[in-house]
């Protein structure tokens, strides 16, 4: 048996025979040429098979994946029509005296290098379209269009990479995982894995010369574990827990769709808590009504420098367009305390959960607020977004937030860029907060409680202090008063009020908030259909 560990894409367990993936059997040659307009006019047919073949591919991931994942494949065609890359092409022909399909590889591979240099992420992301369309140009010149990706029985994918074409040309029905010896969690192909439900494990130390196709394996899409002819006792913990996986599908199947009223009628929405776009897939799976909770902190977080406007916009626009009109609440940048990042040198403080952090950050440096304002603003063009800042203690903060706003939407005005006006809200997670929410209910459009915080900041206890655990009570009377008078203090300006911190999780006290008129509970994806059921069967 062989054990290899790579990145989870995607969580799942999967158990079958391997079925490799080849490289292409052809060879790019460069041969000398004497008519470089014969050789682009060849090109000029290649691409327009190749825009067809998009097409497809965009109208078959649309009915699959949805036609925000599906979006890959107009970014593709468009790529197939930029100047720079078609001149950079034909200037290796004409310059070079050399064959199509040498100009296009060449040309393909250093762009493709140039986007894998940046620092940008996005940017990154954009050398696997680049070779991916050179490779479908090159494909087509040769006359080998697509290969076939169907298979007769169900395989488990194992490949050095996969482009997002050559996932959305298979039959899923018959894919039981994929598994990549490079690409990254972020990438085309590992959305769309996530939203075909699909295991997925990338970045896969495997040598693909030493597997055969046929030979058994085991895919922990929970742990990014691979095992290669796997012992019984591993293929027998693998089958019981995909028999696990599968009561839980069978769970969702049955509550899919079904609406969040108790049996009186009494409605409250459930969305999903999520820290990145990559967590999506998640809540798509388990059928939330909206995110409620999106942490944008964690695009600040492991980097060595502030994300660009560009970064955020791109990451807000994919969560907006994946939701497809649901409700996405992004938090504004709430770091500090726990969450830290070098290069914004906080600095050391006796007492960080009280310290220099979220808001206060964002208002005394507006420079990086209104960076995140402006992605957050041209996002929202693309779908329901709507904006949540964390740590607030007073009205007066509010106001400055709104100024700030104005101007930052005063500034995409004058600059012409598409914007659009959002509901805005606060969080709740400050007794100074809780108490004030009647007056701070005047200015804002809805609340939604940080409940960790809220309990943290109540109790005069670090929740991060293991020798308090026998004091932390998140159940505490105080608590659960502060909540019900936030919940009404909203409901008398005609706002709404959702819990987002663990306590919306807690099956133990969903039926009281339900009767306390809680609005919204946004917790982790698998636990939504967990507090559908509960919902459901209330009285």
């Amino acid at each position: 048996m062989e054990c290899l560990k790579g990145k989870s894409a995607y969580a799942g367990m999967a158990l079958g025979k391997i079925a490799l993936l080849d490289e292409a059997d052809y060879v790019i040659k460069r041969v000398k040429i004497d008519n470089p307009e014969y050789e682009l006019g060849r090109i000029e047919t290649a691409k327009k098979a190749a825009q067809a073949q998009l097409q497809a591919l965009y109208d078959k991931a649309v009915k699959e994946v949805g036609e925000a994942s599906a979006a890959i494949f107009e970014v593709h065609q468009m790529m197939l029509d930029d100047d720079d890359y078609n001149e950079a092409i034909e200037n290796t022909i004409r310059t070079q005296m050399v064959n199509a399909e040498y100009a296009v590889a060449t040309v393909g591979d250093n762009f493709s290098e140039v986007f894998a240099s940046m620092d940008d992420d996005y940017m990154k992301a954009r050398a696997a379209d680049v070779k991916d369309i050179s490779e479908r140009l090159v494909k087509n010149l040769f006359g080998n269009a697509d290969s076939n990706m169907n298979f007769n029985e169900p395989v488990i994918i194992v490949a050095d990479d996969l482009s997002p074409s050559q996932t959305v040309q298979m039959d899923k029905d018959n894919i039981l995982a994929f598994v990549t010896v490079h690409g990254s969690t972020n990438s085309h192909t590992a959305i769309l894995a996530r939203m075909m439900n699909i295991p997925a494990i990338v970045s896969v130390p495997a040598d693909l010369d030493k597997l055969s196709n046929g030979m058994e394996a085991v895919v922990d899409g929970f742990t990014g574990m691979v095992y290669f002819e796997p012992t019984e006792e591993i293929r027998e913990k693998a089958a019981a827990k995909i028999n696990e996986e599968k009561e839980k599908q069978e769970l969702l199947q049955t509550l899919k769709g079904k609406d969040n009223v108790t049996k009186s009628g009494k409605k409250i929405n459930i969305y999903a808590n999520i820290g990145s776009v990559s967590d999506i897939g998640y809540v798509l799976a388990n059928d939330a009504g909206g995110i409620g909770l999106f942490r944008s902190e964690f695009l600040y977080i492991g980097k060595d420098e502030l994300p660009s406007e560009e970064e955020q916009f791109t990451a807000y626009k994919q969560a907006a367009q994946m939701m497809a009109g649901k409700k996405v609440i992004i938090r504004t940048l709430d770091i500090g305390a726990d969450k830290q990042a070098d290069y914004l040198n906080l600095g050391k403080e006796d007492n960080p959960a009280l310290g220099y952090r979220a808001i206060r950050i964002c208002l005394t440096q507006p420079e990086i607020f209104k960076t995140q304002l402006r992605a957050l603003y041209r996002a929202a063009v693309y779908g329901n977004i709507s904006i949540m800042y964390p740590m607030i203690i007073s009205a007066d903060e509010v106001l400055q937030i709104k100024k700030i706003s104005e101007e930052v939407k005063e500034e995409l005005k004058k600059d012409e860029i598409p914007y659009k006006d959002v509901e805005e809200g606060i969080m709740i997670e400050t007794p100074a907060a809780a108490m004030i929410s009647d007056e701070l209910a005047k200015l804002v459009d809805f609340f939604s409680i940080g409940t960790n915080d809220l309990t943290q900041y109540t109790l005069a206890i670090d929740r991060q202090n293991q020798k308090l655990d026998t004091f932390f009570n998140p159940h505490h009377e105080a608590i659960l008063r502060f909540i019900k008078m936030v919940v009404d203090n909203a409901h008398k300006e005609g706002k709404w009020a959702g819990i987002c911190g663990e306590l919306g999780a807690d099956p133990e006290l969903t039926e009281q908030f339900v009767k306390m008129g809680v609005d919204e509970l946004s917790v982790a994806p698998s636990m939504v259909l967990k507090l559908r059921k509960i919902i459901r069967d209330m009285d």
